[in-house]
């Protein structure tokens, strides 16, 4: 059974690397959305280990969770723009 699970969970979890990859260096006014999403996907991957725990699924979400440490690293390391303000008067 917990192959079955590993199916399920892998293309998903590979795709949700790839494409969060490209979406935090491509769109990085749209970086704290997209971290969440890949956490919320972590989770649902840690809630299935959980359930049914086997080793080629704590690889796959060790390879995720490195992934998403590294751009959350990186976010939190990058500073911020600060916007002016304009006077309307």
């Amino acid at each position: 059974m917990a192959q079955d699970l590993l199916n399920a969970l892998a293309l998903p979890m590979l795709f949700s690397m790839m494409a969060g990859a490209y979406g935090y260096f491509r769109f990085p006014e749209r970086r704290p959305a997209l971290l969440l999403n890949l956490l919320l996907i972590l989770l649902v991957g840690a809630y299935s280990h959980w359930r049914q725990p086997s080793q080629d699924l704590f690889n796959l979400l060790l390879m995720h969770s490195t992934a998403v440490f590294f751009m959350l690293l990186h976010h939190l390391q990058t500073p911020v723009k600060a916007t002016e303000r304009v006077n309307r008067s």
